[in-house]
């Protein structure tokens, strides 16, 4: 295959974006692939499919180097110095942005699969995913007819134990050499017939360091409810990482504001914060066998075939899950 590109919406590495390195690594060196990256070049979580119509879009090089993926910068291409591993590029763009930038200028007709991710935080259930960024870029691509893939590791364990971070690098890893290998059929696709696009979700759990990992499933997307995202501002915003960072840090963006409650008086004065209340969404009391947020409920990775399309009334099977028929069966 040609080159794959992975992308995310947590920015260069760093805090909110600690995983993208560790996966090119992968990439380049236990598959062997040549992999080109276009990331934002701050945090744009939440973001969705979006697209900054009216903006210009800017960019840099960046030169990651070993052994977190941190580097410099530059407005115009250069050699390599010792020590750096790539050139990849940051975008003043959303998610969305970078993968149609990347696909039809920087690397057009040189890509045959868009990895969205890792995302820091889950991105199972409708309530994430039709605000995922992660997932805004596969979209993205897979409407440009490429092969995408959007992979994001849910935070349970707060923080994140490092040691984590290869075997959910090298079990990413073999799904996507995987799914590359044995792509779906979907009669519906835009594709040749092919699944557009593929949701991963793996639980960041200490299952990984087993010999046999974590089981993967086939999986649906939870369709869950809408929830309360903002709230009066009346403290400090917390992190805009994802679902699962535990990373918070202080809002710069917008008036400042007293750390006190809100009251009623707070709220008609019209000023807001992020401030999402994710409990039933992280921690429910039920969710739906087969679904995305069920697989990661149990510890289970869950791998979900999407269509880039809103959905169509009367198209949901009626017939009962069979969980094990969904459970896949091969050693990766």
């Amino acid at each position: 295959m040609s080159s794959p590109r992975p992308r995310n919406d947590d920015g260069p590495p760093g805090p909110d974006s600690p995983y993208i390195y560790g996966l090119y690594r992968h990439l380049t060196r236990d598959l062997g692939w040549d992999v080109k990256v276009v990331v934002p070049s701050s945090q744009k979580s939440w973001i969705g499919k979006a697209y900054q119509i009216k903006d210009i879009i800017g960019g840099r090089y960046y030169y990651p180097r070993d052994p977190d993926g941190s580097g410099e910068t530059a407005h115009q291409s250069r050699p390599l110095k010792d020590g750096e591993m790539a050139e990849w590029i940051l975008l003043d763009g959303t998610p969305a942005t970078c993968a149609n930038i990347a696909l039809h200028n920087l690397y057009h007709g040189n890509i045959d699969l868009v990895i969205s991710g890792p995302n820091l935080g889950r991105n199972s259930s409708s309530a994430f995913a039709l605000s995922s960024g992660t997932i805004g870029a596969a979209l993205s691509s897979s409407l440009s007819r490429i092969r995408s893939v959007a992979l994001s590791y849910g935070t349970v364990i707060h923080p994140t134990p490092t040691t984590l971070h290869d075997p959910a690098h090298l079990l990413s890893s073999k799904i996507i050499r995987h799914l590359w290998d044995n792509w779906g059929a979907d009669e519906g696709g835009l594709r040749d017939g092919e699944v557009d696009l593929y949701n991963i979700n793996i639980p960041m759990i200490e299952q990984l360091l087993s010999e046999d990992s974590l089981k993967i499933c086939w999986t649906s997307i939870w369709r869950n409810s809408a929830y309360p995202l903002e709230a009066a501002a009346v403290a400090d915003a917390g992190s805009a990482a994802g679902p699962d960072s535990a990373n918070q840090t202080k809002s710069t963006a917008g008036p400042s504001v007293a750390d006190r409650e809100a009251t009623q008086k707070d709220v008609g004065k019209l000023l807001f914060k992020w401030a999402p209340d994710m409990k039933d969404l992280i921690n429910p009391t039920s969710v739906p066998v087969g679904s995305d947020g069920w697989a990661i409920r149990n510890g289970w990775v869950s791998v979900t075939p999407i269509r880039a399309s809103f959905a169509e009334p009367g198209v949901e099977s009626a017939r009962p899950v069979d969980v094990e028929e969904n459970v896949w069966k091969l050693k990766l």
